[in-house]
C-alpha cells in the first residue's frame, strides 16, 4: 500500500468527510474537474503522463469535457468501494460491457468528479453512508467500442477510494448483472483488465 493510500485511509477513518448523499451537497460546484485532476499525486511516470493528458484534454474542451454530448470522449468518475476490514472491494459485472469493473459512470454535466464518483457508487450499489477521499487515487483513459447509435469514444476516468460502512448490504442496479465483494486474490481470476488490477494494487498492496 502506498504512502498516499495509507494517508487516505486515515482520512476516511476520521469524521472530517461528509457521508452518504449529504456529501453531494458538501462539495462546492466551483471545484472544477481540472482542480481535482491536479490534486492527484502520480505513483509512477506512466500515471504522471496520464495526468498531463487529462489536463490537456480538459483545457482543450473547457466548456464540454464533462458532457456526454462531446462525441470524441468525455469525463467519467468511478470509485473502488472497499469494505471496513480493507480485505475486499465491491465490483459490478457490467451489463453493457460484460466485465467486472469498479462502480462509476458519466459526469453528465457535473464537473465535480468527487461528487460524481460518490453518486454513482451509491446508485449502483444501493449503499448509504459511503465516504470518499476527495483526491483521485488513479486516472485512466480507455476506449469505449462503438455500439448501435453510438460511435467509439474515449472515457477519461478519475478514480477514487470509497469506504463502505460496517454491515453494508449491497443491491445491484439495472446496469449490473451482479455485484460481488472481491478480494485481491479473487480479482486476478475474474479480470485481466490492467486498470482494475492497478486499482487493487494501489489500495491493497
Amino acid at each position: 500500500m502506498t504512502r498516499a493510500v495509507r494517508k487516505a485511509w486515515r482520512l476516511l477513518e476520521g469524521e472530517s468527510l461528509s457521508r452518504g448523499d449529504r456529501a453531494l451537497e458538501a462539495w462546492p460546484m466551483a471545484l472544477r474537474a481540472l482542480e481535482i485532476v491536479r490534486s492527484y499525486v502520480p505513483l509512477d511516470a506512466q500515471q504522471a503522463s496520464t495526468r498531463a493528458r487529462f489536463e490537456d484534454f480538459i483545457q482543450a474542451h473547457p466548456e464540454d469535457a464533462h458532457l456526454r454530448a462531446l462525441s470524441v470522449g468525455h469525463l467519467t468518475a468511478s470509485g473502488l468501494v472497499v469494505d471496513p476490514e480493507r480485505g475486499q472491494a465491491l465490483l459490478t459485472h457490467h451489463k453493457k460491457l460484460g466485465r467486472w469493473l469498479q462502480l462509476g459512470g458519466h459526469a453528465d454535466g457535473d464537473a465535480n468528479l468527487v461528487a460524481v464518483a460518490l453518486r454513482e457508487a451509491c446508485e449502483e450499489s444501493g449503499l448509504l453512508d459511503l465516504r470518499v477521499l476527495p483526491a483521485p487515487i488513479d486516472l485512466d483513459v480507455h476506449l469505449i467500442p462503438a455500439r448501435p447509435g453510438e460511435t467509439a469514444h474515449w472515457h477519461w476516468d478519475a478514480r477514487f477510494l470509497i469506504l463502505a460502512p460496517a454491515g453494508s448490504v449491497e443491491a445491484a442496479s439495472e446496469e449490473s448483472h451482479a455485484l460481488a465483494w472481491i478480494s485481491p486474490e479473487q480479482v486476478v481470476t475474474l479480470t485481466h483488465d490492467e486498470s482494475v488490477l492497478r486499482l487493487y494494487r494501489t489500495v491493497f498492496e
